[in-house]
C-alpha cells in the first residue's frame, strides 16, 4: 500500500509538471505570426506515416538509420510494457496482463526484449560515433557545451532504462519458480530467461525480490525523468516531429512565399491592378526577431533533432562558408527560450518604450536584442537557396524560411546588405533586369 501511495503521488506530480512545461512550449510556438496551412490532408497523413513513423528520410544514410530504427522501435514497443507498469503501480498488482494474455504476452515481452537488446547495441554505437569516431557533423562548434552533453545524457539514460528492464525481468524469471502465486508465469523470454539465471542465480528470494523492485522502480523513474527532461532537450522531436511533418509545406521545394506588399506594388507598376494610395506607415518586410517568423518556423525550431544532416549537405558549409543551417535553427530555438523566460518574469523593463503599456505582453516585448545578435549577416549571405538543407532534414524542417525572412528584413527594411548586391537591386527596380542597361528590359519591343 505504501508503494501504491508513493507511486500515485509521484505520478501525479510528474504528469502535472510535464503538462505545464508542454503548455509552455505550445505558447512559445504561437509567439510567431499566424500562418494558414493549406493542402490536401491525405497527403499530409501520408507524410506522417512515411516520414515521421516510417523514418523514410533517415534511410538516405543506411548505417545510422538502421541503428536509429532499433532505438526508435524499442521506444515505441516498450510503451506497451510501460502501460502495464503504470497499471501495476496503481493497482498494486504484478504483471496484470500475464495470465489473461498467456502466450501472446510472452511474445510481446519477448519481442520487446529483443528490440531492447538491439537498442543497447545501437546506443553504444551512437556513443562511439559522437565521442570516439568524431563524425564531422557531430563536432561542429554549434554543438559545443549543452547540445553535446544533451545528446550524451539521453544515450546514457537509454542504457539506464535497459538496465532497469533486464534487472526487473531477469529477477522475475527466477522468482516465478520460487513463488508462482505472486509472480505469474511469463513463459520463456529470449533474453531474461538466460540472463536472469546468469546474473542472479543463487540469490535468496528476498534478494531477488529486491532486485526485481529495483529494476521496476529504475525503469519508471528513468521514464519519468525523461518526461521531465524532454521540454529542455533536443529529444523534444520525439513528440513534435509528427505535427511538424503533418504541417510541413506541400508546395514544390523551390517555391518561395511572396510578400503581398511587394507583389501588389509590382502588379500596380505593370498595370495589372489599380494603384492603391500609399499609407503613412511603411510595412516591415521580413523578420528581425521570432515575432516576425511564422508559428510553423518556430515549431521547426523545437522539432530540430540537431542531427546536422542539413549542414552536412549545405554547399556553403561544405566549401568553408560560415553558414550552418542547423545553427540557424538552434539559434531561433535559443532565442525563443530567452524571450519566453523574460516574458515569464513580467518585468516592466522588457516593455518597449514606444508602447506606452504597463503590462508586459508579447505584443509590446522589447529587450533590445534580435535574431541578428545570434545569426550574423555573413551566415545569411552565404545561403544559395539551393534547398539542400530542406531536402536533407529527416523531420521536414525548412531552414531556408527564416534565412529568407531575415535577409528580406536586412535588405528591404534595414536598407542594408552586401555592397555588391545594391547595384543589382537598383537595376532590377529600374530596368527589370540584374544588368545595368540604358533601357528598360522590354524596350526592344517598341522597335520596328
Amino acid at each position: 500500500m505504501v508503494q501504491q501511495i508513493l507511486f500515485l503521488l509521484l505520478t501525479a506530480g510528474v504528469f502535472g509538471w510535464a503538462f505545464r512545461q508542454f503548455g509552455r512550449i505550445r505558447a512559445n510556438i504561437f509567439l510567431g505570426k499566424p500562418e494558414h496551412i493549406v493542402g490536401d490532408a491525405s497527403a499530409r497523413w501520408k507524410n506522417v506515416v512515411l516520414v515521421a513513423f516510417g523514418q523514410k528520410k533517415m534511410f538516405n544514410e543506411w548505417t545510422p538509420a538502421v541503428f536509429h530504427f532499433f532505438i526508435y522501435a524499442a521506444f515505441l514497443l516498450t510503451q506497451v510494457e510501460l502501460v502495464e507498469i503504470l497499471i501495476d503501480g496503481v493497482t498494486g498488482r504484478h504483471r496484470i496482463f500475464a495470465e489473461p494474455l498467456g502466450g501472446f504476452y510472452t511474445f510481446v515481452i519477448g519481442f520487446i526484449e529483443v528490440l531492447s537488446l538491439l537498442a543497447f547495441v545501437a546506443t553504444v554505437v551512437f556513443l562511439a560515433r559522437r565521442n570516439l569516431l568524431k563524425i564531422p557533423r557531430f563536432v561542429q562548434s554549434e554543438l559545443n557545451g549543452w547540445p553535446r552533453l544533451d545528446a550524451n545524457l539521453i544515450l546514457i539514460g537509454e542504457i539506464v532504462l535497459l538496465v532497469g528492464i533486464f534487472s526487473m525481468n531477469g529477477a522475475d524469471v527466477l522468482l516465478q519458480r520460487i513463488d508462482p502465486a505472486h509472480y505469474p508465469d511469463t513463459g520463456t523470454l529470449p533474453v531474461s530467461s538466460w540472463l536472469g539465471p546468469m546474473l542472479f542465480g543463487g540469490l535468496e528470494a528476498s534478494t531477488l525480490a529486491g532486485v526485481e523492485r529495483f529494476g521496476w522502480w529504475l525503469h519508471i523513474l528513468t521514464v519519468y525523468a525523461f518526461l521531465l527532461y524532454l521540454p529542455f532537450s533536443k529529444h523534444l522531436h520525439i513528440v513534435l516531429a509528427f505535427p511538424n511533418v503533418y504541417f510541413s509545406r506541400l508546395t514544390p521545394r523551390g517555391e518561395m512565399a511572396n510578400m503581398p506588399e511587394i507583389m501588389n506594388e509590382v502588379k500596380s507598376m505593370m498595370g495589372l491592378i489599380e494603384e492603391t494610395p500609399a499609407s503613412g506607415d511603411l510595412p516591415e518586410f521580413g523578420a528581425k526577431d521570432i515575432f516576425g517568423l511564422s508559428w510553423k518556423t518556430l515549431l521547426d525550431a523545437y522539432a530540430c533533432t540537431e542531427c546536422g544532416r542539413c549542414t552536412a549537405q549545405c554547399p556553403a558549409s561544405i566549401t568553408g562558408k560560415k553558414l550552418s543551417p542547423r545553427k540557424v535553427v538552434m539559434d531561433i530555438r535559443d532565442r525563443i527560450e530567452e524571450v519566453s523566460a523574460n516574458l515569464a518574469t513580467g518585468d516592466a523593463k522588457f516593455i518597449g518604450p514606444a508602447s506606452g503599456a504597463t503590462t508586459l505582453t508579447p505584443a509590446n516585448y522589447a529587450d533590445g536584442k534580435t535574431l541578428f545578435d545570434r545569426i550574423t549577416p555573413e551566415e545569411l549571405h552565404a545561403c544559395t537557396t539551393c534547398q539542400a538543407c530542406v531536402e536533407a532534414c529527416p523531420v521536414m524542417i525548412n531552414p531556408l524560411e527564416p534565412i529568407l525572412a531575415l535577409r528580406r528584413y536586412e535588405i528591404l527594411t534595414a536598407s542594408s546588405g552586401p555592397s555588391e548586391w545594391i547595384p543589382m537591386f537598383n537595376s532590377i527596380e529600374n530596368n527589370g533586369a540584374v544588368w545595368q542597361v540604358s533601357e528598360g528590359r522590354t524596350g526592344w519591343m517598341g522597335e520596328g
